[in-house]
């Protein structure tokens, strides 16, 4: 499958991947089950959208019925239905599932709908032509072409529902941390949305100078993990606090899912409301920081307006989730510009469908010497 067009697409959109769907006359099935699928159909039901079926991989069919219908397995769909689209409403990142998409979709029509993680803000064709300046100022920030590159396929992507606009603009992890510099000497860093410590493990091994880690994650079960990991780590010193990144300190409401969709800006899918601490991670420590990381489902706003007094003292490097809310991909660019000068801007995107894994990274101009 080629690897389509880099360029922003061109304003004003006058169709996107909902209007085809209202036009569509093959029937409609849907891959997959669950939060992902329920919110699907909410969506096309706006547009009087109606889907024929649902279906499962093989190891997922069981005989149950998911909203009314009986899921099916792929080989059902292809004896019931002489030709059909399919619409994809799970994520994965998981390199065989994404290779066994790709070859379903060489063989049959899929669309693989653009569904915010949080809030329900659509990135339609409606929502662009209302945004397209901004989305263009955001763009025109970015310091080098693979990032113009990313940034314009995800602008696509959303707009198509086409995987291909993602095939040839995604980054491995290591790239994202290849852009701060070694020379930096990254001995202070500040992980908001920690999850398990799978990002501090990233960090510990690609930063060997750290020093000291502040690692927040909100969910219990998330947390427990965390401090099991940090408890084992001798150097650098990881000290794990269950508590949420925000724009204030006091305690607040949190949704909780015991994964990376736990949120406590309100995140789209249904959780469990708990009560936790929310932090501004200004209060965290008097000493320098030298790298933070925001990954935390749609509050990343808040949290960095929590950030601002130890960003203007430190001046870190800062790596900054984009895709969790359909205007993350502009807004959060154009605030940090403004608030903060002397950054250069990149942006990468780590493979996954849908377009998920998106990074700002913030480099300083000037490399740091500063520890904590």
């Amino acid at each position: 499958m080629p690897y389509l067009s880099c360029n922003l697409p061109k304003y004003p959109c006058e169709s996107d991947m909902w209007d085809s769907l209202k036009c569509e006359r093959r029937p409609i099935v849907v891959y997959g089950m669950g939060n992902g699928a329920d919110k699907l159909i909410r969506r096309l039901s706006e547009y009087g959208v109606e889907i024929a079926d649902f279906f499962a991989s093989d190891g997922f069919v069981r005989g149950h019925s998911f909203h009314g219908k009986r899921v099916k397995t792929f080989s059902e769909i292809k004896e019931t239905y002489p030709d059909f689209l399919i619409l994809l409403s799970f994520a994965t990142n998981r390199e065989e599932v994404i290779d066994m998409l790709l070859r379903i979709d060489g063989e049959y029509d899929m669309l693989v709908p653009d569904m915010p993680v949080v809030g329900e803000e659509y990135f339609d064709r409606e929502f662009f032509n209302k945004n397209y300046e901004k989305i263009c100022s955001a763009y025109e920030l970015l310091a080098d072409e693979d990032s113009k590159r990313a940034y314009a396929s995800i602008i696509n992507y959303r707009l198509s529902g086409k995987m291909s606009y993602l095939l040839g603009a995604y980054s491995e992890k290591a790239d994202v941390y290849s852009l701060i510099s070694r020379e930096m000497s990254v001995k202070g860093y500040i992980d908001a949305g920690a999850y398990n410590g799978d990002t501090v493990r990233e960090a510990v091994e690609y930063f060997p100078s750290l020093r000291r880690v502040y690692a927040i994650e909100p969910d219990a079960r998330n947390y427990k993990k965390l401090s099991a990991y940090a408890n084992t780590v001798s150097k650098p010193s990881v000290t794990a606090i269950n508590a949420a990144a925000w724009c204030e300190s006091r305690t607040g409401s949190f949704n909780s899912s015991g994964n990376r969709n736990s949120s406590v800006s309100g995140a789209s899918f249904e959780h469990k409301a708990l009560t936790v601490d929310l932090v501004r991670i200004d209060s965290l420590t008097d000493s320098g920081v030298d790298l933070i990381k925001y990954d935390v489902e749609g509050a990343e706003m808040e949290a960095l307006i929590g950030s601002e007094g130890i960003i203007e003292k430190s001046h870190p490097a800062l790596i900054v989730s984009l895709y969790h809310m359909s205007r993350d991909i502009f807004a959060l660019p154009l605030y940090l510009s403004k608030k903060y000068a002397g950054y250069k801007l990149y942006l990468r995107r780590t493979k996954c469908l849908p377009a998920w894994e998106i990074d700002l990274v913030l480099v300083p101009n000037v490399d740091k010497t500063q520890s904590m």
